[in-house]
């Protein structure tokens, strides 16, 4: 501990602070003492990252995670104040060096510290899985040596298995020396196999001073973890065949932690059975051969036994190849995931960069903000968006109903209505712009406006809770009450009624047909789900789906739903239903037809052009075939709160955006990345709590944060 430096708090949270524990990138950590006298360290976030929401969101979830864990090989949370100007958490103090201090002042462990320390971490390890996190940042430096066996602190990067939590785009994913290779690879696709990989590496290190994939330059090491076998030399021959499963680059091939204890208890408790232990500090190891050495042995080994020494490593135009393959890149000491063929990304860049982008007339890069100040108290549907038709562009904003924003420039043209805001338009056709319009807590209308001067041009009062669809004879909504399915032409002419059921009904476009999802319940799913086509004066019943489908589109005219693996009411935040098949619907017999997945699969889910795309919050987007529900690929973009796709069939691209502006673009073929963007400066205070768009107006990206709209190059960015 040293002193507490000018600058530094007097106290935090009521804690009063007696010192420095320690200082990293993110925040320090200070010892306090409560008015009762109990000890705690105190994280304190850098004022610059409290700036940053991102930042909170991460914090607030370490300490949700923190919270979760208790046992007796960890360090309990006692406070915390995620919301304060600078967060802070107090967890129990724990007097002890960390074993990379240890290590460092003492040298290795001897056979007997070796064991308890394997047994401290195996049941740390349970305690954590057990509450359903992956810790995925297990080092020296994360492990306290107390007196009564060691202590696993900071879950500032734990993965939850709900969900939860989110790791900072280009900032803190692990720590490649103790990384997994599973982790390098997709860093947020990992299991609790990944923290036994960790485990595997930390015991080499408590043994012999040094981790088994310890290189000059973190390229060099995550390439050694993820393709090269461990240095092993001089682990302890009991020790030697557990760290050698652990360190198995097969996840599956990885022994349980019930496996381990039981190994780590069969070790000797005595140091008779450990080499000499060397005095003094921990010995240098041999480090691997200067990068213009071309020294790599002829037959060289890949698997994961133990050698006698580090093997020379490959020359640096070798290691560029393979690295470039790999996909890994490095920015501040931090990897992240990249494409897994960097040869092809690039080539179809060159390709697609290659084409000249169909822009509207005069575009340049805009950004516009989607707000205009009115009076009295607002009716915000928290749903911006925005919506295009023959290269026009409609968008919903605060302080007002729908805006024409002219995809070139930005320039707003002409905006109309203001209750309700906040609300994405329901759709554009035939010189039409389509929207709510909620004048009392009573009447809900549907309005028709000119979409070139936004005059009004005709309303009908619908369902209080209907939300009307454009099909390709017009637009179809509930009757207030509910009586019956109307359905419009353009001029506002009625052009049919269909009897509603006795049951909850929501009218439904798929492949451009109309048609009502019915179910008994008070809301859509909670029993068995009738498709119900709708035609002039008759709703008939074309099948019946499980409870919980989803309605995702149709297929060469064939309705497509999802089937969910369960079925069961949740009403948890975060919470992401798995589906296991899709449904795809011949409406001629009223056969449904089940395309089994090949695993389970989350998150909101979009068909676009016979691909269905699965898009999960911590980032993972997983593509699938709509014809044969097999797996087409998966990117782990560790891009979180992404949006619905936008497919370019031109450029070959899939974009996103997410609620901070970022915008990324994946190769739809591979789902390799292309590009991406950086966060908007101060999209607006609506950002957080609003879904993030995307769309294209021709080759033009579109995208909104909150009420910002912008829009960006499909070249990405210069």
């Amino acid at each position: 501990m040293t002193s507490l430096s000018t600058g530094d708090p007097e106290s935090i949270g009521g804690y009063t602070l007696l010192g420095r524990l320690g200082a990293g990138g993110m925040g320090v950590v200070y010892l306090g003492v409560s008015a009762s006298g109990r000890r705690v360290a105190v994280k304190l976030v850098h004022g610059s990252y409290a700036q940053e929401e991102e930042f909170r969101t991460r914090f607030r979830q370490e300490i949700a995670a923190a919270r979760r864990v208790s046992g007796a090989f960890t360090a309990p949370v006692v406070d915390a104040d995620p919301d304060a100007e600078r967060p802070w958490m107090a967890t129990l103090y724990v007097p002890g060096l960390s074993l990379a201090e240890v290590v460092k002042k003492d040298g290795p462990l001897s056979g007997r510290q070796l064991r308890a320390l394997g047994l401290g971490l195996t049941e740390a390890l349970r305690d954590i899985h057990r509450a359903g996190l992956v810790h995925r940042d297990l080092k020296p430096a994360n492990v306290l040596m107390t007196e009564d066996g060691p202590r696993v602190i900071d879950f500032g990067i734990s993965r939850a298995a709900d969900n939860q939590s989110l790791t900072m785009t280009g900032r803190v994913i692990g720590t490649p020396p103790f990384m997994s290779p599973e982790q390098l690879a997709s860093p947020r696709d990992v299991t609790p196999a990944s923290d036994v990989f960790s485990l595997g590496s930390l015991m080499v290190f408590a043994a012999v001073g040094t981790g088994p994939f310890d290189a000059d330059s973190p390229y060099l090491t995550g390439y050694q973890v993820m393709y090269e076998s461990p240095d092993l030399a001089g682990v302890p021959e009991g020790l030697l065949r557990m760290v050698e499963r652990c360190l198995d680059k097969d996840p599956a091939a990885r022994p349980e932690l019930a496996d381990l204890h039981r190994m780590f208890q069969a070790l000797p408790d005595s140091d008779t059975a450990a080499p000499p232990k060397a005095a003094g500090p921990a010995r240098p190891r041999p480090r691997p051969a200067p990068l213009d050495a071309v020294t790599t042995p002829a037959g060289g080994t890949t698997g994961t036994s133990a050698g006698k020494g580090r093997r020379a490593r490959m020359s640096l135009t070798g290691l560029g190849a393979a690295l470039a393959v790999v996909g890994l890149s490095v920015g501040l000491g931090v990897f992240v995931s990249g494409p897994d063929t960097t040869t092809t990304t690039a080539n179809a860049t060159a390709t697609t960069t290659a084409r000249t982008a169909s822009l509207p007339d005069g575009w340049r890069p805009w950004r516009t903000a989607l707000r205009h100040d009115v009076k009295g108290v607002p009716l915000d549907y928290g749903n911006l968006g925005c919506v295009t038709d023959k290269g026009a562009l409609f968008c919903g904003g605060t302080g007002f109903t729908v805006a024409r924003v002219d995809p070139a420039s930005g320039r707003v043209l002409w905006r109309a209505g203001t209750r309700p805001q906040g609300v994405r338009p329901i759709g554009v056709r035939d010189g039409l712009v389509y929207v709510f319009e909620d004048p009392d807590d009573t009447v809900r209308r549907v309005v028709a406006l000119d979409a070139g001067t936004g005059q009004r041009r005709w309303q009908r009062d619908i369902d209080k809770a209907a939300n009307p669809v454009l099909f390709d004879g017009g637009l179809l909504t509930l009757a207030p009450e509910s009586s019956s399915f109307v359905a419009y032409g353009p001029t506002g002419r009625e052009l049919w009624r269909a009897p509603s059921l006795d049951e909850i009904c929501v009218p439904s476009e798929l492949g451009g047909v109309p048609y009502a999802q019915c179910s008994a319940g008070i809301e859509l799913g909670q029993a068995p789900i009738a498709l119900m086509r709708l035609k002039p004066g008759s709703t008939t019943e074309t099948a019946t789906l499980p409870r919980k489908a989803q309605a995702l589109g149709a297929v060469d005219g064939q309705p497509l739903f999802l089937a969910p693996q369960t079925a069961k009411d949740v009403y948890e935040a975060g919470y992401e239903r798995p589906y296991n098949a899709l449904l795809r619907v011949v409406p001629e017999t009223g056969q449904v037809r089940r395309i089994p997945l090949a695993r389970p699969l989350t998150g909101a889910a979009t068909l676009v052009d016979g691909v269905v795309y699965f898009v999960r919050s911590n980032g993972s987007v997983t593509a699938v075939s709509a014809d044969s529900g097999k797996e087409l690929w998966q990117r782990m973009t560790d891009m979180e709160n992404l949006s619905a796709p936008a497919v370019s069939a031109t450029y070959k691209r899939v974009y996103f955006s997410n609620r901070f502006g970022r915008l990324l673009a994946l190769d739809s073929r591979t789902g390799a990345e292309e590009w991406r963007t950086a966060a908007l400066d101060d999209p607006g205070d609506k950002a957080e709590g609003t879904p993030p768009r995307v769309l294209l107006v021709r080759d033009a990206i579109v995208a909104t944060a909150g009420d910002t709209a912008f829009s960006r190059s499909p070249d990405g960015p210069t």
